[in-house]
């Protein structure tokens, strides 16, 4: 049990928040129990309308706006501390992981893709 975090690529356009799984969707990143980013995520999700009152399987769409954003807080290590149930805690060395997805994503983008994250715990 615990938080396991995903990141999606699909070549649909998906709306922001909470829409059903796309049909062709690949796996384009994964995280276990890393809830400081798991909080950031949350907070793009209800800022963008979401209302899944506990944000559990419940996707975000992400676009470049929302990945310098992200980039900007990773980098100046400001991620929230975030806690819940069997969430476990966020490591440094996680850092250079949301770099890495960071840039994937992306990728993902410019190359005509959406990028979409969520989560289930």
């Amino acid at each position: 049990m615990g938080l396991d975090m995903y990141a999606f690529i699909t070549r649909e356009d998906v709306p922001a928040v909470d829409f059903p799984d796309p049909a062709d969707t690949a796996k384009l990143f994964y995280w276990r129990k890393h809830p400081n980013l798991h909080g950031w995520m949350e907070r793009l999700y209800r800022a963008k309308g979401g209302k899944d009152e506990q944000f559990n399987l419940a996707p975000v769409r992400l676009d470049t706006a929302d990945l310098d954003a992200l980039e900007k807080v990773v980098r100046a290590n400001a991620l929230i501390e975030t806690t819940g149930f069997f969430f476990g805690t966020s490591r440094p060395e996680e850092r250079k992981l949301d770099i890495e997805f960071i840039h994937r994503a992306r990728d993902a983008i410019a190359s005509g893709k959406s990028v979409f994250y969520t989560s289930w715990w």
